[in-house]
């Protein structure tokens, strides 16, 4: 004989509802004595042992049944960890006398031994909101055990839940679970916040897709999804989102300082959405905000300075723009945020050629020191000392080529500084350029020029040292 009694249950289920003022327990359960002739003693016990719920023992006379619970006990704290291998153990034992107080039964119980037969060993499922809460706690997923704890779980619970499990990166299969409960993937928390917008929070590219799959929608007018994923770089987040705005034109929606997902995108420096934003999206790299700040102006602001190359590459005008209080441009933000390794793309090129221009030495020298480069071009392939020597400012000349600038660079014309020194009549820029290396036979002398003796046939409008230009194309 391997058992005495029967137990008629498959598993125990307890709706756990700590706020119940503990009187949760199972449904009733039947155990029979299969005894013809002798009563025997039942224990109802879980295993592994627990302090949440209550054991009871009891007599069965022969052949009689009777009905047990699992109750909770007055104070149960529920502990997450035995919610996977919880439970129910009935054991029995004859008891020839069919007479036995509770003390009685309970040192019966407590000692092992072959009189004591386990007969039933049944699987215990708590079920309710505090129980799927408890599980999404483990480090290990239980996908049946949470499907029977959001069995007792409404549409609102599960819709809590899944808040929750967006914003704390739940596996696929726990979003999938809660959807499948019934769960709206659509529900505000009361911040406002959907479960998309939290999975988009914590960067969770798979709850992003496993929502947005099934029916996770965003409202242009509250949420800022994409300006949050690109602020973090999350381009992979940015594309699955992409389904959510349909025809409307994702990157033109602004927050409520008026930026646009480009802004945010440079302000982070996040280089890989910025060109998300602009390459794929046509996004606008030159728009202002309500105060005039351009996405360079952001860059610049934070100091990043792939954003701003980018950006340089691709705007017109906006590395001049000025915001509308302070009137500063970007490089004026990177100068007040002591971002110097952006003055060179910023400004300091133009510092550099307003310096030759105005034949200030001194101010070459500093912009030199700072790290700009000595050849720094303006949009007309200009150099430093094409514009000295146009404005025939001899010391800043002097100051260049001291500082390494070559002497025959070509403008996008093709015109070199000695050119521009020979047509203004600057005879001193001249010399001291000829005297250092440059050479009046180069291209830079051509067009009108090609084929003819200059030192004849040059234009006299353009010199007013004739045996001088003559000397130059000699040499």
């Amino acid at each position: 004989m391997d058992r005495l009694v029967k137990v008629e249950a498959a598993e125990i289920i307890i709706h756990y509802l700590p706020n119940n003022n503990n009187r949760s327990s199972s449904l009733p359960f039947k155990v029979t004595n299969l005894m013809h002739t002798m009563s025997v003693a039942v224990h109802v016990t879980t295993d592994p042992p627990s302090p949440l719920f209550l054991t009871s023992h009891s007599i069965l006379p022969p052949l009689s049944s009777s009905h047990f619970t699992l109750p909770l006990s007055p104070s149960p704290t529920l502990d997450p960890s035995i919610l996977p291998n919880l439970r129910l153990t009935v054991r029995s034992t004859m008891l020839p006398t069919g007479k036995a107080d509770p003390d009685d039964l309970r040192r019966l119980f407590s000692k092992p031994g072959v009189h004591i037969f386990r007969d039933a060993s049944l699987p215990i499922f708590l079920v309710g909101l505090s129980v799927a809460r408890s599980l999404l706690s483990l480090p290990q997923f239980h996908p049946f055990l949470l499907s029977k704890a959001l069995s007792a779980c409404s549409p609102s619970d599960s819709s809590s839940l899944l808040l929750l499990s967006a914003a704390s990166s739940s596996p696929v299969p726990v979003i999938s679970a809660l959807i499948a409960a019934g769960a709206d993937v659509n529900v505000r928390d009361s911040e406002g916040k959907s479960p998309l917008s939290l999975a988009v929070l914590s960067g969770d590219v798979d709850a992003v897709n496993i929502l947005v799959s099934s029916g996770a929608t965003v409202d242009p007018a509250v949420d800022r999804l994409m300006h949050v994923a690109a602020g973090m770089g999350w381009t992979d987040v940015m594309e699955a989102l992409v389904v959510c705005y349909g025809v409307v034109n994702w990157a033109d929606l602004t927050d409520d300082l008026g930026r646009t997902v480009v802004h945010a995108s440079a302000l982070a420096g996040q280089l890989g959405a910025l060109g998300f934003c602009v390459v794929s999206a046509s996004g606008d790299p030159d728009r202002a905000d309500v105060n005039g700040w351009t996405p360079l102006h952001c860059a610049a602001s934070e100091g990043h300075l792939d954003a701003i190359e980018f950006l340089l590459d691709r705007s017109v005008f906006t590395k001049y723009a000025v915001t509308k209080r302070a009137m500063k441009t970007p490089y004026d933000l990177a100068v007040d945020g002591g971002h110097e390794h952006l003055y060179e793309a910023l400004r300091l090129g133009d510092a550099l050629h307003r310096s030759a221009r105005l034949g200030d030495a001194h101010g070459l020298e500093s912009c030199v020191e700072r790290g700009v480069a000595v050849d720094a071009r303006d949009q007309n392939g200009w150099t430093p000392l094409h514009r000295a020597a146009f404005k025939g400012r001899i010391e800043a000349v002097r100051s260049l080529i001291e500082c390494g600038a070559e002497v025959d660079p070509e403008d996008h014309r093709g015109y070199t500084p000695l050119r521009l020194a020979v047509e203004t009549g600057n005879a001193e820029v001249t010399l001291c350029l000829i005297a250092h290396g440059a050479r009046a036979n180069l291209k830079g002398f051509r067009g009108e020029y090609k084929g003819l003796k200059p030192g004849f046939y040059f234009p006299a409008k353009y010199s007013v040292a004739p045996n001088l230009i003559g000397d130059c194309f000699a040499l």
